[in-house]
């Protein structure tokens, strides 16, 4: 599968105003587009970061809806967004648990790599980080998106609930220690959302 994201931000008092628009006209766009695999809306409110992501099945259903969506996003974004930066991964891993996310938590660790090193942090999330990230409680979804060309990467993991969530911190920074040592890898930048919508189809 393929994601596009979005992250935006602005000021937090109007994040709700793009919210609503994005739950109802942004939803129903995308799901008129062809190869459409589900969507993730996360948000900080109190700083005023809004990050979104879509599923798609495949590199051309991804950019037949760029065109669409690039046209539609700043009437959905305003009068929120201030800044807007979207980008385009290839998923490496997706591994969900049969736990609900509905006010759940998410983690983001943006990642720097040698593109030559792309399929040894593939193969690490995989064999090593994976194993060690099912036995965290309150776990329900981890991800890892690369973009192979640039040497960038997202590795995301969805708690069930913000308690799990804050509570993971000390073991999660442990896995991110020895994961990142094995591949190659710099976390340049650590994130955490509260969930709005997150939904993914991979069958």
């Amino acid at each position: 599968m393929f994601v596009r994201t979005v992250y935006a931000t602005g000021d937090p008092a109007r994040l709700d105003t793009a919210l609503r628009a994005l739950n109802s006209q942004g939803h129903d766009l995308l799901e008129e587009r062809p190869g459409f695999r589900g969507a993730g809306v996360f948000v900080d409110r109190e700083l005023g970061k809004l990050l979104t992501l879509s599923w798609w099945d495949s590199a051309e259903a991804q950019a037949n809806s760029d065109e669409v969506m690039r046209e539609r996003r700043p009437a959905l974004l305003e009068p929120f967004a201030a800044s807007v930066a979207v980008e385009h991964y290839w998923v490496a891993v997706f591994h969900a648990l049969p736990r609900p996310v509905v006010g759940g938590g998410l983690r983001v660790a943006r990642l720097e790599f040698d593109p030559r090193d792309a399929d040894l942090l593939a193969d690490t999330f995989h064999t090593t980080a994976l194993p060690h990230l099912e036995t965290v409680p309150g776990l329900a979804r981890t991800a890892l998106l690369l973009d192979r060309e640039r040497g960038r990467g997202v590795a995301g993991a969805l708690f069930t609930d913000r308690h799990t969530l804050a509570a993971s911190r000390a073991a999660h920074a442990a896995i991110r220690r020895e994961g990142a040592a094995k591949a190659h890898v710099s976390v340049v930048a650590l994130e955490e959302f509260d969930v709005v919508h997150a939904d993914a189809h991979t069958v």
